[in-house]
């Protein structure tokens, strides 16, 4: 949501200096400048548009939490702002032949209802999307954990969650720890697991 949020302002920054070039371009009444105006006045109509778009296509906050899955997630990193959080998650896409687990970060700064030590555990909901509607492929591009605290302050959901993950999914994560650092710097910050490292289970 605060991404979507930074979005929209960015958008609307944009559109309002676009719109101010484009007036500019069309008080010079050049023919040239009419054709540049119109340019920016059109451009500056996509990022309004976008401001628009940008909230159906995530959804609200329910709708991420209805829609996800239930994933394991540890603290792996503390920073002077924040945490780093590791997960692990299906980035396989729903019509893919085969599950395909990652190692995925995020970077937050706030996390109520838990202790901001390593390997903490934090059930959260996983949060899949590609950049465009035309990407090809069998995983998602865009990978989030959601932690499961954002949405509800009630501890007994939180531990709920937290038990319905296997062990062995937490025993894997909290192992992993280490390689949070090349996770965060891998290509959308997911690095793939050996299927021979996962549980039995999974």
């Amino acid at each position: 949501m605060a991404d979507v949020r930074r979005l929209r302002v960015s958008a609307i920054v944009t559109a309002v200096v676009l719109i101010g070039a484009g007036i500019w371009f069309f008080w010079m009444a050049h023919p040239w400048s009419y054709i540049l105006g119109a340019v920016f006045l059109i451009t500056a109509a996509t990022s309004l548009w976008v401001t628009v778009w940008a909230p159906r296509k995530v959804g609200t906050v329910e709708d991420l939490y209805a829609k996800g899955g239930l994933v394991p997630a540890v603290i792996a990193e503390k920073r002077a702002r924040g945490v780093t959080l590791l997960a692990l998650v299906d980035i396989a896409k729903p019509d893919a032949d085969t599950r395909h687990f990652a190692l995925v970060t995020r970077s937050i700064r706030t996390l109520p209802g838990h202790e901001l030590v390593e390997g903490e555990l934090v059930p959260s909901i996983s949060v899949l999307a590609d950049r465009n509607k035309n990407t090809i492929g069998d995983t998602w591009q865009m990978v989030s954990p959601m932690p499961i605290a954002w949405g509800t302050t009630d501890k007994t959901i939180i531990a709920r969650a937290t038990a319905e993950i296997s062990d062995e999914e937490w025993a894997l994560l909290v192992a992993n720890i280490g390689l949070s650092a090349k996770v965060r710097e891998a290509d959308n910050q997911q690095l793939l697991v050996d299927p021979h490292d996962l549980p039995d289970d999974l």
